[in-house]
């Protein structure tokens, strides 16, 4: 089963977080919580804390199939703001792993260089620091190795996409019903 690495920030939104790491547990895919600092205690935009399965220097990404980035502000900028995190983003999209981001987290992408030929999406009003080929308004785009997605109400949207990258379409579809979405 593939890997699936969160990151987590100070300032992360919650549901952007955790509704994939649920949802994909739930399909059985093993995820990881990765505190981008030292300190694996985390707290989101809306003050709920959390403990990261492990900090950023401890893991071994090579196991890893796909990283997500949640938004939330501050967290989006954080992750932006750490060199860490901003070169794990290029290797794993060099390797032709998927990157996997929401509200303001494609921002980062865009800032990278990685959508340059991509469609891809964000939350309003920060379309022009995509700096993609397309601008797309749906909930999620996927576009070769990367997953955008547009903001807290499309989370369990994006989750369930994420699910069918990792697991299958059958698995997303089955979570899907049982959570009665």
């Amino acid at each position: 089963m593939s890997q699936v690495i969160v990151l987590l920030a100070e300032g992360f939104e919650e549901l952007e977080a955790f509704a994939p790491v649920d949802l994909l547990r739930r399909a059985g895919a093993e995820v990881l919580t990765v505190s981008i600092t030292d300190n694996t205690a985390v707290t989101g935009a809306r003050g709920i804390k959390a403990v990261a399965d492990a900090a950023l220097k401890d893991v071994d990404f090579n196991k890893m199939n796909m990283l997500v980035l949640p938004g939330g502000y501050p967290g989006y900028v954080n992750l932006g703001k750490s060199q860490e995190v901003c070169s794990l983003v290029t290797r794993t999209y060099e390797a032709g792993k998927t990157v996997a981001a929401i509200c303001g987290a494609p921002s980062i992408l865009g800032t990278l260089g990685l959508l340059t030929d991509k469609k891809a999406t964000c939350y309003p009003g920060m379309e022009e620091e995509l700096r993609c080929k397309e601008v797309s308004f749906e909930n999620v785009v996927e576009d070769g190795n990367i997953i955008t997605s547009r903001g807290a109400g499309t989370a369990v949207d994006f989750a369930l996409k994420l699910i069918e990258r990792v697991v299958s379409s059958e698995k997303a579809k089955e979570i899907k019903e049982s959570i009665v979405y």
